[in-house]
C-alpha cells in the first residue's frame, strides 16, 4: 500500500481563521442545550417555523445530530466488523443479525428507543434528542460495518503472512494493516452513510407515535412541515439550502478524505495522484499542525502504547488463562442460560401481543410482504443496470471522478423524501399510482449504496493490474470478465446487501406518503409498519416487522451468504 508521508511547510493563513470559527460554532452548539429544539407533542405548525431565516440554525442542529450518529456508527463499525471478521463462531450469528438490523425500518426501532429513553429521562427532553440520534445511527451504521468486515476478509494472504513475520500483535495488525486496507471502502461508505442520514432525517426529526407527534428543530422537520403545509416556497428554499450544505461538506470533508485515503491503495506504483486544495491547506495550517503534533499525536501514542502492552500481557498470560478454562466455561454457560431464559420470556410476551390480532389481520401481512419484496427486487435490478457501468467509469477515470464525484455526492445526499411531495401528484396521476412511485422512491434512496461501493471497488484496483491488462491488450468485454468484475465483485456484493436493506428500510416512506395534510398509501409491509407506529398498534407493528425479518433471513441464507463465500474464496486480489 502506498503510504508515503507528505512534508509541507506550515504557515498561518485563512484556513486557520476558518478553523477557529468552526471551533467557535461547535462550542456554541455544545453549550446550547439541544433539548431546546424539542417541545412536547403539540401543534406542529407552531413548533417549526417555515421562515427561511431559521434555516441556518436548523441546519446546524441537524448536522450536529448526524455527526453524533456518525461517530457512534464508526465506533460500532470498527468493533462489530472486527469481531465478525475474526471470530468464526460469532460470524455465523453476527452477519445475519447485521443483515436483519439493516433491513428493519427505523420506525420499528422507534417505540422501544423513544419510550425507553423517555423513561430514563422523564423530566427532560434529552430522551427524544437521543432517540433521534439513535434512529439516524440506524440509517448510517450497517453499510459501513459490512464494508469494514468485507475488507478484512479480503486482505491478501501475503500481507497477513508479512504481519505474522514481523510479529505484529492483534492491535498492531488492526491499526497498521486492517484499518488502512479497508480505508478506501470505509470512506466511500461513510459518504453513503451520511447520505442515508439525510434520506431519513425527515423521519428522525419529526415522528408520530401512538397518535402524538414529537418534533425536533432541524432541517428535516422544517422540510416535513413545509411539505405538510404544502408550502412549496419554503420547501424549495430548504432543498436549496440543503444542497449548498451538501456541496460544502463534499468540498471541505469528503473530497479531502478521499484524497487522503488514496495513499492506502494497494499498489506498487502511483500514477495520477489525486489532489485537494482543502487538504493541502489543512496540512499547511499552523493550528492543525499544533493540534496534531501537540495534542492528538501524544494522546494516540500513549493510548496505543498502553493497548500494545495490554495485548502483549494477555498473550504472555495465555497459559494461565488456559488453566482457568473450566471457570470460564461455567461463566459462559451461565450467560447462555440467562440469555435463553430472557429470549424465551420475550418470545412468549411477543406471542401474546401478536395473538391480539385477528386472523384476517394476520393473513393481510402475506400480500403486503409479497408486494414489498417485488418492489425491492425491481428497484435493485434497475439500480444494478446503471450503477455498475457508471461506477466503474468513475472509479477507473480520475479526471471523470473529479467532475462526477461531487455531483454523485449531491444527488445521493438530497433526500428523495424532500423531493417526493413535489413529484407525488404527477407520479400518482400519470405513472401508475403509488405502486410505481414507491419503486422510484426506493430506487432514489438505495441505488447509491451500489454506486458508491462499485466506485470504491474500481478505485481500489491496483495500477499494476490495469497496466498489465493494457500491456497484454485486454480490452472491452474481456477486460470486464478477467479484471473489472472479479476486482469489484466483493464491493458489489456489499453494495447489493446494503441496498437491499436500504430498500426494505425505505418502504416505510415509499409506501406511506403524507403531503399537504393528505396521506396516500399502497399495500406493503412499509405501509403497515408506518400506520401501526402512528396509531400505536404495537401488535401489528411487531407482526409486520417480524415478517420482514423472516424474509430477510431467508434471502440471507439463499442469496447473500453464497455470494459472500464466493467473494471471499474466488475474487480476492493477491499480491
Amino acid at each position: 500500500m502506498n503510504m508515503e508521508k507528505t512534508i509541507v511547510n506550515r504557515k498561518f493563513g485563512i484556513i486557520d481563521i476558518v478553523i477557529f470559527l468552526a471551533i467557535a460554532v461547535l462550542l456554541y452548539l455544545a453549550l446550547t442545550p439541544a433539548i431546546n429544539g424539542y417541545v412536547k407533542p403539540t401543534d406542529v405548525g407552531s413548533t417549526i417555523s417555515t421562515n427561511i431565516s431559521n434555516i441556518p440554525f436548523y441546519m446546524l442542529k441537524s448536522v450536529g445530530r448526524m455527526t453524533a450518529a456518525y461517530i457512534l456508527s464508526i465506533i460500532f463499525t470498527l468493533i462489530y466488523g472486527y469481531i465478525a471478521a475474526h471470530n468464526k463462531r460469532a460470524e455465523r450469528i453476527m452477519i445475519p443479525i447485521l443483515d436483519i438490523l439493516q433491513s428493519i425500518p427505523v420506525l420499528s426501532f422507534l417505540p422501544a428507543v423513544l419510550l425507553g429513553l423517555m423513561a430514563l429521562f422523564p423530566m427532560d427532553n434529552i430522551g427524544v434528542e437521543l432517540a433521534s440520534i439513535i434512529l439516524i445511527f440506524t440509517s448510517q451504521a450497517w453499510n459501513m460495518t459490512f464494508s469494514f468486515y468485507n475488507s478484512i476478509k479480503q486482505i491478501p494472504n501475503d500481507l497477513i503472512e508479512a504481519s505474522d513475520v514481523f510479529r505484529l500483535n492483534k492491535w498492531q495488525k488492526f491499526k497498521k494493516l486492517e484499518v488502512p486496507f479497508s480505508m478506501m471502502g470505509l470512506v466511500w461508505n461513510s459518504m453513503m452513510s451520511w447520505a442515508g442520514g439525510w434520506f431519513f432525517l425527515m423521519t428522525c426529526e419529526m415522528f408520530t407515535l401512538n397518535g402524538k407527534t414529537y418534533v425536533l428543530q432541524g432541517i428535516g422537520s422544517y422540510l416535513q412541515v413545509a411539505a405538510n403545509q404544502d408550502n412549496i416556497n419554503a420547501l424549495i428554499w430548504g432543498i436549496v439550502s440543503l444542497i449548498i450544505v451538501i456541496v460544502l461538506l463534499d468540498q471541505l470533508v469528503w473530497k479531502p478524505l478521499n484524497v487522503w485515503a488514496d495513499k492506502f491503495k494497494m499498489e506498487l506504483t502511483q500514477t495520477d495522484v489525486p489532489h485537494s486544495y482543502v487538504l493541502t491547506m489543512l496540512r499547511r495550517s499552523v493550528v492543525v499542525g499544533f493540534l496534531v503534533d501537540k495534542v492528538f499525536a501524544p494522546v494516540i501514542t500513549v493510548v496505543g502504547g498502553r493497548i500494545d502492552k495490554l495485548v502483549d500481557r494477555r498473550t504472555v498470560n495465555k497459559a494461565k488463562v488456559v488453566s482457568k478454562k473450566n471457570n470460564g466455561s461455567v461463566i459462559k454457560w451461565a450467560i447462555r442460560i440467562i440469555a435463553i431464559i430472557v429470549f424465551v420470556y420475550l418470545a412468549f410476551d411477543a406471542s401474546k401481543l401478536i395473538m391480539q390480532l385477528s386472523v384476517n389481520e394476520l393473513l393481510g401481512i402475506f400480500p403486503a410482504a409479497g408486494a414489498t419484496l417485488l418492489r425491492v427486487t425491481v428497484a435493485q435490478l434497475i439500480a444494478v443496470v446503471w450503477t455498475v457501468p457508471v461506477g466503474v467509469a468513475i472509479g477507473l477515470n480520475k479526471k471523470l471522478a473529479r467532475i462526477l464525484q461531487p455531483i454523485v455526492q449531491i444527488a445521493a445526499s438530497v433526500p428523495a423524501t424532500a423531493l417526493f411531495p413535489v413529484l407525488i401528484l404527477f407520479l400518482i396521476n400519470y405513472i401508475g399510482g403509488l405502486n410505481i412511485a414507491a419503486v422510484i422512491l426506493m430506487l432514489l434512496g438505495t441505488q447509491w449504496y451500489i454506486l458508491f461501493n462499485v466506485i470504491a471497488g474500481a478505485m481500489a484496483i491496483p495500477e499494476d493490474l490495469k497496466a498489465a491488462a493494457k500491456t497484454f491488450g485486454i480490452t472491452g468485454i474481456k477486460k470486464w470478465k478477467v479484471l473489472i468484475i472479479p476486482a469489484i465483485f466483493p464491493y458489489l456484493v456489499t453494495g447489493l446487501i446494503t441496498a437491499a436493506g436500504g430498500c426494505w428500510n425505505a418502504s416505510i416512506i415509499a409506501e406511506y406518503v403524507t403531503f399537504g395534510g393528505k396521506t396516500v398509501t399502497t399495500i406493503g409491509l412499509g405501509a403497515l409498519i408506518t400506520e401501526s407506529t402512528a396509531n400505536g398498534n404495537y401488535a401489528m407493528l411487531l407482526a409486520s416487522t417480524l415478517a420482514m425479518i423472516i424474509m430477510v433471513v431467508v434471502l440471507n441464507k439463499l442469496v447473500w451468504n453464497r455470494l459472500y463465500r464466493l467473494a471471499e474464496e474466488k475474487f480476492r486480489i493477491e499480491l
